[in-house]
């Protein structure tokens, strides 16, 4: 017995030195005029209901097999999941193939989607460029439509001779929060609640010359079944099939970025067929980053979204008597300065100007209380340990 625990040992402690855990944590105080985002923050004082809080660990058993997972406990505003420690992803990756040319493997488990550029690491504040992503393409309001499913992600990198090319497919059940039940109105007090139904997703990605130029293309089809609670209306389907280009350019000292999606957002199935929907809606963001010092950072963007690329103005959502027109749509202004002082300390600061309020979520602001024109402060510190 000796012989044998003499035997193993070496190897259980080379997988636990592969063992890495960090985390994370990031508070927020909000001030806007005229409406609220992510809780009162029209109010004296402002809202501090944005907190980010999450936890990963990693292990390597052995050469082709990663084990990984992160825990997040995130609050924004009055979400009905405040501060729930929810799975963000867990998963196992195994790579199959690795060669100076190409690797290609898969993961399984619950997988942070592939999508854009930002996707798959937005709940960090040190990965992102501002405090908020551009809301146009990365919703906070609906963030749990293509956020994450459970299940297969098939990925491929080739090394060519100036850069990388990933390709990444997959399919699973998407995860539906109560933010993406709380967007979908129907008649009758309740939400509607949601299911996760089968949904594909793909992304193609180059990165030349180390991510000096980075180009991507993304793709899914994201699906639900949702009981609306209500027999005279029905139980329906949801569909959502974003298509997104994005394209950055880095130096040493700045960055620019775009992005333009297409997304079509469909309900079907219900009894009652006027609330029956297919609409298909675009984005766009050009953001200009700048490094100022060795630590400090600024950043501009312009962003705009339509709920509906055939009713831009939201005029005829407002003459069917929907609501404003103003709800179909958001340009936003935004200006951002960063400051960095420790590898693990982030101090951001943020100024958003906003037309209209078609990303604002809809648990904070009561629709016939909502004003066209509004503008944002946001104060964010960030720790990693």
């Amino acid at each position: 017995m000796s012989g044998l625990v003499i035997g193993i040992s070496p190897a259980r402690a080379d997988v636990f030195d592969t063992v890495q855990a960090h985390g994370f944590m990031s508070q927020a105080l909000i001030i806007s005029r005229h409406n609220d985002f992510f809780g009162p923050s029209t109010q004296d004082g402002g809202s501090l209901q944005y907190t980010e809080v999450g936890a990963n660990v990693s292990m390597r058993p052995t050469n082709n097999l990663l084990i990984s997972a992160q825990v997040l406990s995130r609050r924004a505003g009055d979400d009905n999941e405040n501060y729930e420690p929810r799975l963000d992803y867990g998963l196992l990756d195994y790579q199959l193939l690795a060669n100076n040319h190409r690797s290609a493997g898969f993961q399984i488990g619950r997988i942070k989607h592939p999508y854009g550029l930002y996707n798959q690491t937005r709940d960090i504040a040190f990965t992102r460029p501002g405090i908020l992503l551009p809301q146009s393409i990365y919703f906070d309001r609906t963030r749990s439509f293509g956020l994450s499913s459970d299940g297969v992600l098939l990925y491929e990198e080739e090394r060519l001779s100036n850069g990388i090319l990933y390709f990444y497919v997959g399919g699973g059940l998407p995860n539906f929060g109560s933010d993406a039940e709380n967007a979908l109105s129907f008649p009758g007090d309740n939400s509607p609640s949601m299911d996760g139904s089968y949904s594909t997703l793909g992304q193609i990605r180059y990165e030349h010359e180390g991510g000096k130029v980075v180009l991507a293309l993304s793709a899914a089809d994201v699906n639900a079944n949702f009981d609306t609670k209500n027999a005279s209306v029905g139980n329906g389907k949801f569909k959502f099939q974003p298509i997104a280009l994005s394209a950055q350019y880095n130096s040493a000292d700045w960055s620019l970025t775009t992005e333009y999606a297409l997304r079509r957002r469909k309900i079907s199935g219900l009894d009652v067929s006027e609330l029956n929907r297919d609409v298909v809606g675009d984005s766009w963001y050009l953001q200009y980053d700048r490094r100022l010092f060795e630590d400090w950072r600024w950043l501009v963007r312009y962003d705009v979204m339509a709920n509906n690329w055939r009713d831009r103005s939201g005029k005829q959502y407002e003459n069917d008597n929907h609501g404003p027109a103003y709800s179909r749509f958001a340009r936003d202004l935004t200006l951002g300065l960063k400051w960095q002082p420790q590898p693990n300390l982030l101090l951001s600061t943020e100024y958003h100007h906003v037309d209209g309020t078609g990303w604002i979520p809809p648990s904070d602001n009561k629709t016939s209380d909502t004003e066209r024109y509004w503008d944002m402060m946001m104060f964010q510190a960030s720790f990693l340990f």
